[in-house]
């Protein structure tokens, strides 16, 4: 076939048509926008559990019960690029169509110090072991709990502890950019008894090169929190912890220079802040 027949050919062809919009009483987020490191809830009607995708990955749907909407939660990853992210649905009719989210940029801070170049670059042990655990810490989190643990809103670990550092953050020591943080630090003296933020269970209760004692809870449906920095856990791998339960004690361990709570949310590869999660599920008055 005449090569210039064939690419004539798909220069005319039509452009695919987009997907249309999903009507509201079918489907809605409870805003259209969300910042970068944010938190959305979608919800869907229907008896059927929708099948959804955001950023080509599945939604893990839940409801509350029979009647109730499929819920959703969307995590907008920190470094997620600004701009339109529609979310597709496919409808009980095998159509498709899309709920409009727009990821709206954020002004993370930065924060520059000169260090002594031990606190810059690593040991070539210390480096290897930091990069075995994050291989497995990201293999952690890749592992999903079909079955939803939480049942609730969320809280904040601590009782009434402002966050002393911000989420997303980006430190430049000696004139190098680290990676962003990717939770929040809230300061409290060692000793400080740690909640679990809802229910989980353990999946991971150890002693790790950058955030020390470590505990990781599974909540189900890809959502993920962490506590790192403790000064001594109280709990045991496997085992399923209630809302609110004790779970370690504030402390120093890893590479930190002052006693804090070291708390990460995931919701599938997403990185984001715990206190939007917070907002999002408390109740309103």
């Amino acid at each position: 076939m005449n090569p210039t027949l064939v690419l004539l050919a798909a220069l005319s062809a039509p452009a695919p048509t987009a997907p249309p919009e999903c009507d509201r009483t079918y489907a809605h987020l409870g805003a259209s926008a969300a910042a970068q490191g944010g938190v959305a809830l979608l919800e869907v009607a229907g008896a059927v559990e929708p099948i959804g995708t955001w950023r080509a990955k599945p939604l893990r749907f839940w409801r509350d019960d029979a009647e109730g909407p499929w819920r959703a939660f969307i995590g907008v990853d920190l470094e997620q690029r600004p701009g339109d992210a529609r979310v597709t649905l496919r409808t009980a009719q095998d159509g498709t169509c899309t709920v409009p989210l727009s990821v709206e940029p954020v002004a993370f801070p930065e924060e520059r110090l000169e260090v002594p170049q031990r606190f810059v670059e690593l040991s070539p042990r210390d480096r290897a072991r930091a990069a075995r655990e994050a291989a497995r810490l990201a293999a952690r989190f890749r592992a999903v709990t079909g079955e939803r643990l939480w049942l609730g809103p969320f809280r904040v670990p601590l009782e009434d502890v402002r966050p002393s550092s911000s989420f997303g953050r980006r430190r430049i020591l000696n004139g190098h950019p680290r990676s962003p943080h990717t939770g929040v630090d809230l300061g409290a003296p060692t000793g400080t008894v740690v909640h679990a933020m809802q229910r989980g269970r353990v999946v991971l209760n150890e002693d790790l090169f950058f955030s020390g004692r470590t505990v990781i809870l599974d909540h189900g449906l890809g959502l993920f929190s962490l506590y790192g920095h403790l000064s001594e856990s109280r709990v045991a791998d496997g085992r399923v912890v209630e809302a609110g339960e004790v779970i370690g004690l504030v402390g120093a361990t890893g590479r930190v220079t002052a006693p804090h709570l070291h708390w990460a949310v995931r919701i599938g590869d997403a990185r984001v802040d715990g206190l939007d999660l917070v907002r999002l599920t408390s109740p309103r008055p």
